[in-house]
């Protein structure tokens, strides 16, 4: 089986690269620049410089692929959702033209919606191009990932993350490395075909105070949260040197999310992986806190 994976240096996609190079495969990996794999990686692959944006490169990479790992790129531009645009192009002309019949999407909960979750409505739209393809299709629709905390490294060492959920409104929190080995299991099994919707929701729904508890644990620094107004953080956003565009897509991933908003899939033993926060904290997290310090 010949499969290529985009983003392969991502949080996501080195897992997958991993996971398929153990399974005995030699993937070809699309990237911008090829010198960013890991030395150890370089002879296991076929790297191929690609820009996801142009579709004729893309078109090109994936000849003779049988499955592709599509993840959607972000430049943080004005305009995120023209962006998702412009790489759904590129997937579109590269499974048609190429003939791939099998794809695994990288996509967000809040998909579902279609309009109103900001930046994730590019996810939206990506899924619903590869529908229109009639191939093989899995859209993983995952939770909000524990590596996004690393964003917020210095909000962490002072002690105080800042929110414009409620407190109390319990999500799906997620180790990309779970995300990426449902993608490899996806990618590798013969046995689902059609268009296929994966919630890959992590061991449980938590809170911001259950977060904030479990960040103390494992860093042994006392983290507290609370909400903000959505102009404070729009505030906290613009100051961050985001465009006014960008702002308004990052904040409704959370306000598009905020109210009268379920998951498509509950949780069950399909949608549930493994890793927990508390230990991916004590391993990735608590070393960037306490020893920063």
């Amino acid at each position: 089986m010949r499969i290529a994976v985009t983003t392969p240096t991502g949080n996501v996609g080195h897992h997958v690269v991993a996971t398929l190079v153990r399974a005995g495969l030699r993937p070809r990996v699309l990237l911008r620049d090829p010198a960013r794999l890991a030395p150890q990686v370089r002879d296991e692959v076929d790297a191929v410089p690609v820009d996801q944006f142009d579709a004729e490169t893309v078109v090109a990479a994936t000849q003779d692929v049988d499955a592709l790992f599509w993840v959607d790129p972000s430049t943080g531009s004005e305009d995120p959702l023209a962006d998702y645009a412009r790489a759904t192009a590129s997937v579109v002309r590269a499974v048609t033209e190429n003939r791939i019949g099998r794809v695994v999407f990288q996509s967000s909960v809040g998909a579902e919606k279609r309009h109103g979750a900001g930046e994730i409505d590019g996810l939206a739209y990506t899924e619903t191009a590869l529908d229109d393809l009639g191939v093989d299709v899995t859209h993983l629709r995952c939770g909000y990932f524990f590596t996004n905390l690393e964003l917020q490294l210095d909000a962490l060492r002072a002690g105080t993350l800042q929110v414009v959920l409620p407190l109390d409104q319990p999500m799906a929190w997620v180790a990309p490395r779970d995300i990426a080995e449902v993608a490899a299991t996806r990618l590798l099994s013969p046995a689902w075909s059609g268009r296929c919707v994966q919630a890959v929701h992590g061991p449980a729904d938590l809170t911001w105070r259950q977060v904030a508890d479990i960040l103390t644990a494992a860093t042994g620094r006392r983290i507290d949260v609370e909400q903000i107004t959505d102009d404070a953080m729009r505030t906290q956003l613009h100051e961050s040197g985001m465009t006014d565009g960008l702002v308004e897509a990052v904040l409704g991933m959370s306000t598009g999310l905020r109210e009268d908003f379920a998951p498509e899939q509950h949780r069950t033993v399909r949608t549930t992986t493994p890793t927990t926060l508390a230990a991916w904290a004590y391993d990735r997290l608590r070393p960037q806190i306490v020893g920063a310090s």
